[in-house]
């Protein structure tokens, strides 16, 4: 064997040998090293709407699952939603029918569940601890719904309010009320109802603001429990207007702020509604924000998380119109890193990339 031949299998031994020594990575550390792009593959223009600073806190739903949460996991949902930039969390109704948020005597005493755990004093806790405002939402005994009788509603509520200043309004994050109640149209009675209430928070609490989430009566306002996405009609610019003039008008002295829902009207109406929504809410000199909802309406399940698109579509169109805040429902089951939706993982993230 001459010389230049033994030099190249001495190389060859050597080189296989190294190759050994490295153990090849598997399937799953392959999968775990980080995408590298090779250019810039997005469309979007960044940063262009509305952020979203407020989130309901939906633990009382008859159309969500629960998540069971305790203290551990709330808290670092409180983290996750700070890291969004969210600053106002509102508790959507300290109970419904007879399952309830906290132990009220008074709301036990009709019937009510003892809860396994004290959610108002733990959202307070929370909301104390991060920095944020926390907005009491009223209860809801289902009268409202079944009759659309909404006297029960503002009687048992005269007792909810005292009782829950009483007990949790040293809160430093106690700032607000939410009127929970929600309508679309002139219902019977409503404006009534919704005066006297949020002049009872205002007087029991020196004048904390209070604020309501109607829904804006679209194609897309069909029952929830129903197979139908859609109806035939839904309520013209016009009528929404003049309907909603009426209600404004009778409530502005002790409602601070709406929220419409977004999530009734269909992505290319939505400009034309929320420029009359700030109109009127300019009028009667309320705050005009936008429920910008994080769930999917478009599915014949319901309800998953909202595909980003399609909430970006509704947060850019309330910023075009100069909203003064935007609030989701909700992030905790839509948005959350730790969501049992895997879903709402991956929303968080393209939020997160979107405003940067």
């Amino acid at each position: 064997m001459d010389k230049n031949r033994r030099e190249f299998l001495k190389r060859a031994t050597l080189t296989g040998a190294a190759a050994m020594a490295v153990p090849a990575l598997s399937i799953a550390e392959r999968a775990a090293e980080p995408f590298e792009p090779a250019g810039n593959d997005t469309l979007l223009v960044r940063n262009k709407g509305l952020r979203i600073t407020g989130t309901f806190l939906d633990e009382i739903s008859h159309d969500i699952p629960h998540q069971n949460w305790g203290p551990k996991e709330w808290e670092q949902d409180f983290k996750y939603m700070k890291a969004m930039g969210i600053d106002t969390v509102i508790m959507i109704r300290s109970g419904y029918r007879k399952f309830i948020t906290w132990p009220s005597q008074y709301l036990l005493g009709k019937g009510c569940y003892m809860p396994s755990q004290d959610l108002l004093e733990l959202f307070l806790r929370l909301s104390d601890k991060y920095g944020m405002k926390f907005w009491f939402g009223l209860y809801d005994s289902g009268h409202y719904w079944d009759t659309g009788d909404m006297a029960q509603e503002l009687e048992m509520n005269k007792y909810v309010i005292d009782e829950v200043w009483k007990h949790y309004g040293h809160h430093k994050s106690f700032g607000g009320w939410y009127i929970s109640t929600e309508i679309s149209r002139q219902t019977r009675g409503a404006i009534e109802t919704f005066h006297e209430m949020g002049k009872m928070c205002k007087d029991v609490s020196n004048g904390l603001p209070t604020f309501i989430s109607p829904w804006i009566d679209g194609k897309k306002a069909v029952a929830a429990a129903g197979a139908a996405l859609t109806k035939a009609e839904g309520v013209s610019i016009e009528q929404h207007e003049r309907e909603w003039n009426e209600i404004f008008d009778g409530i502005h002295d002790v409602v601070d702020a709406c929220a419409f829902q977004d999530g009734h009207i269909d992505y290319d109406e939505l400009d034309a509604f929320f420029s009359v929504n700030k109109q009127l809410a300019r009028r009667y000199g309320m705050q005009c924000w936008t429920n910008a909802e994080s769930f999917d309406r478009d599915m014949p399940i319901k309800f998953f998380p909202i595909k980003f698109d399609k909430l970006r579509l509704k947060l850019e169109a309330a910023g075009r119109q100069g909203y003064d805040k935007a609030i989701t429902f909700e992030f905790s089951h839509f948005m959350s890193p730790q969501s049992a939706y895997i879903q709402a993982h991956h929303l968080y993230n393209r939020y997160m990339e979107y405003f940067k």
